[in-house]
């Protein structure tokens, strides 16, 4: 339990600790993120990780189930820990230096993708089932609450030494690997078979190319504020989908496939994984639009520079992890005796409740009432997330664990994953229709000139949303590199580049895109307590439900 809770720990909170350290990384290597050119560097640096794990878990939970679960684990806390040592030592600068970053990056993630893939499937084989429903429940919140601790970790450490965001890994990784490979030791044996090669390379290369798809529609295409109609786009995402059909017709012909597809005969496995995606896509849009609210508004309004939002964004964003951490361990004693279905259903009513409270919300609003509605959405995810693990977990029979667990990861994977290109991609058509003319108007009203400003509403608001997700005065970054704050006065200067000029001049298209993002993110909530509904009811003892008796068990040819 110890143990892969660390890994868990470890290996989530590196897939957000870079976000909120993204300023001090470009500064640290010489690179200007926001330079047109080196945006597709930071997307990669973010995406890089969450489309290595979302592709690659469901593989490594099947080579845990033909080759040992605890022989998969150990190796990927060696392989993260020999990333984290590389990461630290970046020789290079400027894009040689990002390169380095986002390849050791995906090596890292490979790492953390088999701890993981692997870690649900170890507790679940060494805890009883009257005990498993807790056990997992720790295991997910830990898992879900290290993605927002990464967010203060990366926020404490970027103000020492970006290299310092590598760093923590190092110790943390090293001390897992050794714990690892003393103390875990194989409850279950490996199971004989062969590796699904054609299931494995269309499952790779369809969602590697639809997510890629995804990440690069964020970007502008020509006179478009985002990149939907880039034939390279469109190809991505029709074949990426093309790709993934054939690997599901392939998954049905082949002997022994990595993706069982026989296992979504189980009511509560395939309900559970449908509800663990979308909650996973709105979970994911909560995150980077909080940030973008505390970091680009709010935190600017009450006076905080922008250099240290990022640190207090992930501060403030304190609630929601306490909800997590207290919702999860709870739910997940409390469902091993009543059941999974009714909390993780209430839980995912309280999501959704939380986002339409937070549409609710002024711009600038009482910090007193969004810490509430941030506990209630943490206490809700908690409520569902451990229950929903468990459930899905103990549906399966022990054989197919590993695969069970990759299968589960990928969902939630993904999610995360396409969360930021739907997300971002909303806010960014609902910025699109009214920032140009406002920040136009509001730079001219101020003395700027008339080129200058047309040329800084020019840009795409894309380019705004990252200056104020990494720290970053946007109004003195599209100015000063114009040379326009030469040609205001002192007085009119200080306007421009201080702490309220910005939110104020972009609070109202930026309050049109999130009223849409919130409401899809509550859609998808209800959405989510649909499918968790339908999952059936409570087995005492931890049995297995009927059909997953009769997972198809294939002669060997």
């Amino acid at each position: 339990m110890s143990n892969t809770t660390l890994g868990v720990l470890i290996a989530t909170m590196d897939a957000s600790i870079v976000i909120i350290s993204l300023p001090a990384i470009f500064r640290g290597i010489g690179l200007d993120p926001l330079a047109p050119g080196n945006i597709g560097y930071l997307l990669w640096m973010i995406l890089g990780y969450l489309l290595v794990s979302a592709v690659l878990v469901v593989v490594l939970g099947r080579l845990g189930d033909m080759f040992g679960r605890v022989k998969i684990y150990n190796l990927g806390f060696l392989i993260f820990a020999c990333a984290s040592v590389a990461l630290s030592l970046d020789p290079f600068r400027a894009g040689a230096g990002a390169l380095w970053l986002i390849l050791w990056r995906i090596v890292q993630a490979f790492g953390g993708s088999m701890l993981t893939a692997n870690s649900a499937a170890i507790l679940t084989d060494a805890f009883p089932a009257r005990q498993r429903g807790m056990a997992l429940g720790i295991n997910q919140i830990t898992a879900l609450a290290g993605q927002f601790l990464g967010l203060l970790a990366g926020g404490l450490l970027a103000v020492v030494d970006w290299r310092a965001v590598f760093w923590v890994s190092v110790p943390v990784s090293v001390t897992g690997t050794v714990w690892s490979y003393l103390s875990l030791r194989e409850t279950s044996t490996g199971r004989p078979g062969r590796i699904d090669w054609l299931g494995n390379l269309t499952f790779a290369v369809g969602a590697g190319i639809l997510l890629a798809g995804i990440t690069y529609g964020i970007q502008p295409y020509g006179d478009s504020a985002t990149g939907w109609r880039n034939p390279w786009v469109l190809g991505g995402l029709i074949g990426g989908v093309l790709l993934l059909l054939a690997f599901c017709v392939v998954e049905t012909r082949v002997a022994e496939p990595m993706f069982d597809l026989s296992l979504f005969r189980v009511r509560a496995f395939a309900a559970g994984n449908l509800a663990a995606l979308l909650t996973a896509i709105a979970r994911g849009g909560l995150q980077f639009m909080l940030i973008i609210w505390l970091q680009g508004i709010w935190l600017p309004l009450h006076g905080y520079d922008f250099e240290e939002t990022p640190l207090w964004a992930g501060i403030f964003m304190l609630p929601l992890t306490l909800g997590f951490l207290v919702a999860g361990p709870v739910s997940g004693y409390l469902s091993d005796r009543f059941g999974a279905r009714l909390f993780s259903t209430a839980g995912l009513l309280v999501v959704a409740l939380s986002f339409l409270g937070l549409l609710a919300l002024p711009v600038d609003f009482r910090y007193g009432p969004f810490a509430a509605l941030l506990l209630l959405n943490g206490l809700g995810q908690g409520m569902f997330s451990a229950p929903n693990t468990s459930s899905i977990m103990g549906s399966v029979p022990a054989e197919y664990r590993g695969v069970a667990s990759g299968m589960r990861s990928t969902f939630q994977n993904s999610g995360t994953a396409l969360s930021i290109g739907v997300f971002f991609s909303l806010m960014v058509s609902g910025l699109a229709a009214a920032l140009p003319d406002t920040l136009r108007n509001g730079l001219t009203a101020h003395g700027v000139p008339a080129a200058s400003a047309a040329h800084a509403a020019s840009l795409p608001p894309v380019s705004t949303l990252f200056a104020t997700f990494l720290g970053d005065n946007p109004i003195q970054h599209l100015l000063s590199s114009e040379g326009a704050l030469d040609h205001v006065s002192a007085a009119q200067r200080a306007v421009l580049t201080g702490h309220t000029f910005f939110p104020r001049l972009v609070s109202g298209p930026f309050h049109h895109g999130l009223g849409i993002v919130f409401g899809v993110a509550a859609g998808m909530a209800l959405a989510s307590a649909v499918a968790s509904a339908l999952r059936g009811g409570h087995r005492a003892g931890g049995a297995l439900p009927a059909p997953a008796a009769r997972v198809t068990v294939r002669p060997k040819r």
